[in-house]
């Protein structure tokens, strides 16, 4: 059996039973955009976790570009995720929200009346977008945000952080990953702005670190976590110079803030590759709170890292959609059941809340 990875850890105030984290990934399961009683099951009995990180929830009807994802802008949505907060705290667990504004990402079919796709500037995303009701779309072309709506759109982030908390969660993540508004503004390929929001790595950056410090003013620094993605491509992200030295900022500006962990997206797991590890490396050496690390790993890997003292969590992605029990399979080294990527988005019970656990298969 490993040793640290079932062992207990401090993530700032709360004592995490283990080291594995659940990562955020989109169910597309909330419909009308307000969480449900299926999205409290799901979590809950995932609950095992040391900490789940929920899916992407808006913090803005702006940010909900993808197809019945959940927001948590509304008294209806607040009420909603009240149900799986409830569900994974009786089991013993932890959760933080995920803030995810889609920006650029996203079609107005997929928004609600009144919303419009934005961005740092306005320049579109390849790729597609599914939409419920004319099937695979383009991704929209972005309208520009003024000066004055980038700040409008940080306040939204900071309500959304303290509507977190009145739901019931332990904290928030911000989604700065992937692709979506707060990488838009962090990567010069997708930020061609002007004002004090682009150009330098220090005005690109400056999006995600005046939402950080509003967020941790306004509910603790200990509840507010990050999320990135270095030399990640997914959503139109291609690389740029600058990235070393625009993680290395965050790192350090981040450390001074306090938040209680980095979550970083770790494309040299498993391969190895040596563009994203030294990075790695420097962000451990100046941010001084909790590391999580993502990216493929298996148990094994978890711990080599663990260690090696790289990381304080792992966080594990779709092995905990077939596999609820993720954390009881790891430790007594049953074989892992696999997801069917065919139900990952497709709304409704079916590889959602009905992959069963390990004594449940057996009996």
């Amino acid at each position: 059996m490993s040793n640290l990875l079932f062992s207990p850890v401090q993530l700032g105030s709360l004592t995490l039973t283990n080291r594995i984290a659940m990562a955020p990934m989109t169910r597309s399961r909330a419909y009308n955009n307000i969480p449900n009683e299926l999205i409290a099951q799901y979590y809950g009995q995932r609950a095992s976790a040391g900490l789940i990180i929920s899916e992407g929830v808006a913090p803005s009807p702006n940010g909900l570009g993808y197809a019945r994802i959940p927001g948590l802008f509304s008294a209806e949505q607040v009420a909603g995720w009240k149900l799986t907060t409830q569900a994974v705290h009786e089991k013993g667990g932890h959760i933080f929200a995920q803030l995810m504004h889609t920006g650029r990402i996203g079609h107005p079919l997929n928004l609600p009346a009144g919303a419009e796709v934005i961005a740092p500037s306005a320049i579109a995303a390849e790729g597609p977008m599914w939409t419920d009701q004319e099937g695979m779309q383009a991704n929209a072309q972005p309208r520009e945000l003024t000066t004055d709506e980038v700040k409008q759109t940080i306040q939204e982030f900071v309500q959304a952080a303290q509507n977190a908390v009145e739901a019931g969660f332990d904290g928030i993540e911000l989604h700065g990953a992937n692709g979506y508004l707060i990488e838009q503004f962090l990567n010069p390929n997708s930020n061609q702005r002007t004002d004090e929001y682009g150009g330098s790595v220090e005005n690109r950056a400056r999006f995600v670190l005046e939402i950080a410090e509003q967020a941790a003013q306004a509910i603790g620094k200990e509840r507010v976590g990050i999320r990135f993605s270095p030399y990640g491509v997914f959503n139109d992200m291609p690389n740029y110079p600058e990235i070393n030295e625009t993680y290395t900022y965050l790192a350090e500006k981040l450390n001074d803030l306090g938040i209680v962990y980095l979550h970083v997206v770790n494309t040299a797991a498993p391969e190895g590759a040596e563009t994203t590890l030294p990075l790695i490396k420097t962000i451990r050496s100046k941010f001084s709170n909790t590391l999580i690390l993502n990216n493929k790993y298996t148990a094994e890997l978890a711990e080599k890292d663990l260690q090696k003292g790289l990381a304080d969590l792992i966080a594990f992605g779709s092995p905990f959609i077939a596999n609820p029990d993720l954390v009881e399979r790891f430790s007594t080294g049953a074989e892992l059941a696999q997801a069917d990527p065919a139900t990952f988005y497709a709304g409704g019970e079916k590889g959602f809340i009905d992959y069963p656990a390990l004594v449940e298969a057996q009996a």
